[in-house]
């Protein structure tokens, strides 16, 4: 499927997609407490690493992805129903207010290593480009193929890092203005938001396997 790299509405949509799934907002609390020990230009290293770590992994994900997925001989609509539960289950556990409480208990069996590098592990894989963004990614680069699409859809990866690093920037200053409750409130509606999003991805996957049946 090919489109004009000038329908903005197929951008907007993938960065909707990417923030819901990572929430960069909901996990401003959590870089903050993994920095917390860091002086101000370590945090600021760490933060730029992170994203930029992040991304890479995403470019690689939209060039490559579909690739990889034919070594192993899975078929791309196998793959979008795979991601389209996986996409769901997380958007269940960011509803519930279970998806924060798994990535502090992540962050608290790596915070034990002082001298572990935090940039890349954990920030940048898995909270940042986890397994919900990359299968998003890889998705997505199925969908629109063409080198145009996979052009702007690099520029969107890149405007999304950008985004994540302004968030993890303005941590403090967050943190003190929204407070736990409203963390928490963005992070059900971009729950929600996500849930639809895998539903999508289900339903394309389906019906390119069983043509006509949800028609």
């Amino acid at each position: 499927m090919n489109i004009s790299i000038f329908d903005l509405s197929i951008y907007i949509k993938f960065f909707i997609g990417l923030c819901a799934l990572v929430n960069p907002i909901g996990m401003i609390p959590i870089f903050t407490t993994m920095t917390n020990n860091q002086s101000f230009l370590e945090r600021k290293k760490t933060n730029l690493i992170a994203n930029f770590s992040a991304s890479l992994i995403l470019l690689i994900s939209l060039f490559f992805g579909t690739n990889i997925l034919n070594i192993f001989g899975i078929s791309i609509n196998s793959f979008r129903i795979a991601g389209g539960m996986l996409i769901i289950s997380i958007a269940f556990s960011m509803i519930s207010g279970q998806f924060i409480k798994k990535v502090e208990h992540q962050k608290d069996r790596k915070v034990e290593n002082k001298f572990t590098n935090i940039s890349v592990v954990p920030l940048a894989m898995p909270l940042i480009a986890g397994p919900g963004a990359i299968s998003s990614t890889i998705v997505w680069s199925t969908y629109y193929s063409s080198w145009m699409n996979l052009f702007g859809c690099s520029l969107i990866i890149f405007l999304f890092s950008f985004v994540c690093w302004l968030c993890f920037e303005a941590a403090p200053c967050v943190v003190q203005i929204l407070g736990k409750t409203g963390i928490n409130i963005i992070t059900r509606i971009m729950g929600l938001l996500l849930m639809s999003l895998g539903i999508e991805f289900i339903s394309t996957g389906i019906k390119s396997i069983f043509p006509g049946l949800l028609n």
